[in-house]
């Protein structure tokens, strides 16, 4: 094999590695971009606590609720 020969192949060779390089820089930059952005995510993170705090106030609720119809049921029994 001669010298250009073979420094043809260590080219190739080399823009093989070069394009599976870029092929996972590819990929990485996909799943980057698909992750929410830090507004998305503090807006998500909002919409959380306030599904908290409803949930936290309903279960309130229902307790006080159960505790008038225990009541209730005690005054009628």
């Amino acid at each position: 094999m001669s010298k250009k020969d073979y420094e043809g192949v260590l080219l190739e060779i080399l823009e093989d590695k070069f394009d599976a390089v870029l092929d996972g820089i590819k990929g990485i930059r996909e799943v980057v971009d698909n992750q929410p952005t830090r507004s998305e995510f503090n807006d998500l993170k909002d919409d959380v606590g306030t599904i908290k705090a409803v949930l936290l106030q309903t279960n309130e609720d229902v307790v006080d609720l159960g505790k008038r119809v225990t009541v209730l049921e005690t005054k009628a029994a």
